[in-house]
């Protein structure tokens, strides 16, 4: 009877274990298997701040991401404030001039009270679209299956912005951006489970980060806003780490100036994903 015990006892325990390592898997954001540089089929182009410089559709706004996304397949860059009652919501400034009918600062607002106002396109025109919730943005991007790249900012806690996507099971869509390796150090011991963007511009940057106990396939390397050594591509894609080079800024102007196959130049030199202030022009240059 003491064996039976015993052998009961065994198999429940590999029973046992079998389902949490499965409850493990299930755990993980698909998005560790996705974004492999192994991989072609994720999207290539990521947009600055939900799409920028697009008349009549301001910055960090829901709805721009929709418009864009009805054109293009992109992941979408959009930055985290937090309101004075909380709310966490889309809004790259610290103050409210730049971006919509308001003045001040947001974190001196209730959400209720920023909603009063409308967002402001990048050419100074007001629109009827508002501040957005994190949650809102999160709850479409799951329905229609968006990725975004979560820029925290300064003065919002990395771990409440973590629990938000948590509450809103969204971590399949969701790429947290850290910017240096204590950043995302702390995005992994908060979200194991989570794709981080990590800053690997140098092989400085990229040796520490492998020193780290980082595992290389929670690694999406933001490689910076100007072309890197090749063989830091190489490396990269050797540990089969997808590499996203920033060319919003001078490398999109240089772009603009002297034509849009210079987007096509940069990814054969290793670049895997251009993140971008141009969407429009970068997908119909890489589609050819």
């Amino acid at each position: 009877m003491r064996y039976i015990l015993v052998a009961f006892l065994f198999i429940s325990f590999l029973a046992c274990k079998e389902v949490k390592t499965e409850q493990n898997v299930s755990d993980t954001s698909v998005l560790l298997d996705v974004f492999r540089a192994s991989k072609s089929d994720y999207p290539k182009i990521s947009v600055h701040r939900g799409g920028k410089g697009i008349i009549n559709y301001p910055e960090n706004c829901l709805e721009t991401i929709k418009y864009v996304s009805d054109s293009i397949n992109a992941i979408y860059e959009v930055d985290i404030a937090q309101t004075k009652d909380g709310k966490l919501v889309l809004m790259h400034d610290n103050s409210l001039e730049r971006t919509t009918t308001g003045s001040g600062l947001v974190k001196d607002y209730t959400y209720d009270e920023l909603h009063k106002f409308n967002l402001v396109d990048d050419y100074g025109n007001e629109t009827n679209y508002k501040i957005p919730l994190f949650s809102e943005v999160l709850e479409w991007c799951k329905a229609n299956d968006v990725i975004l790249t979560v820029d925290i900012k300064r003065s919002v806690s990395q771990s409440v912005v973590i629990e938000a996507i948590k509450k809103a099971n969204a971590e399949d869509v969701c790429v947290i951006i850290t910017y240096d390796l204590n950043q995302a150090k702390s995005s992994y011991a908060l979200a194991p489970e989570l794709l981080i963007s990590v800053s690997a511009r140098n092989d400085e940057e990229l040796n520490r980060l492998f020193a780290s106990e980082i595992p290389t396939k929670n690694m999406l390397a933001f490689t910076g806003t100007r072309l890197s050594n090749p063989n830091l591509y190489k490396r990269l894609k050797d540990k089969n780490i997808v590499a996203m080079l920033g060319t919003l800024g001078n490398l999109d102007k240089q772009a603009e100036a002297r034509g849009n196959h210079l987007y096509n130049e940069w990814m054969s030199k290793g670049v895997n994903i251009l993140a971008t202030d141009r969407p429009f022009e970068v997908q119909k240059a890489i589609r050819k």
